[in-house]
């Protein structure tokens, strides 16, 4: 552009416009190159994260998916949790939870994974999850802030509280660390009656998010 000239500070990576005539002092910003490489770094990467979270519950989508049953321990006898292809991947012992009112999680061998003492049901603010040997694997909270409004948050083990967020009656909802989504919970997967899906991300202990979803549903429909 005629009369005007253009220098670039090598040490801040920032254009500067200058007009003929003028020095330094009056020069104007007009571009940030540290400032465009960074967006440029980071957008892969915020894209990345909304693809995950689409695809979280997908076939495809990475993670696995299954199907579960509401009111878990109502049923009484023994009940497979199959995953999106139908295979038989962990089972609830039937016998466990008419004897001991315990729900017992084993795996398709039969070995005890998790287990949730049914009447920790009655303690409403709290559940929790505990391995096969009685130690405390995950705590699963209710906290009420209004009367129409409650918080829920599940703490696995040693790592962070996790947030549920969603509609907790409806079977819609999400479980995560802040922006980072474990596990999602949906009735739309799939068209049997009385039915949920859970979806969980690659790299979470599946079990204890399963039975952390069972909790929760015992906890939110009780009495219902």
């Amino acid at each position: 552009v005629e009369g005007v000239h253009l220098t670039v500070l090598a040490d801040s990576g920032v254009l500067l416009q200058v007009r003929a005539g003028l020095n330094m002092d009056d020069a104007v910003p007009c571009l940030d190159f540290n400032k465009l490489v960074r967006e440029k770094i980071s957008m892969p990467g915020r894209r990345q994260e909304r693809q995950d979270d689409r695809r979280l519950g997908r076939p495809g989508g990475g993670g696995n998916r299954y199907q579960m049953r509401q009111k878990m321990a109502t049923i009484g006898d023994d009940f497979w949790i199959e995953n999106e292809h139908g295979q038989k991947v962990f089972k609830i012992d039937g016998k466990a939870l008419r004897v001991r009112q315990t729900l017992v999680f084993e795996d398709a061998h039969g070995t005890e994974l998790a287990k949730v003492q049914e009447r920790m049901a009655r303690v409403k603010d709290s559940m929790e999850i505990e391995g096969p040997h009685g130690e405390k694997l995950v705590t699963v909270k209710k906290a009420l802030i209004t009367p129409v409004r409650e918080r829920w948050s599940v703490k696995i083990k040693s790592g962070p509280d996790l947030e549920v967020k969603g509609n907790i009656l409806d079977h819609e909802y999400t479980i995560g660390d802040g922006r980072d989504k474990v596990a999602e919970v949906s009735k739309k997967w799939f068209r049997v009656r009385d039915s949920y899906g859970v979806a969980i991300d690659p790299g979470q202990d599946d079990v204890l998010i399963l039975a952390a979803a069972v909790c929760i549903d015992e906890m939110a429909h009780e009495g219902r």
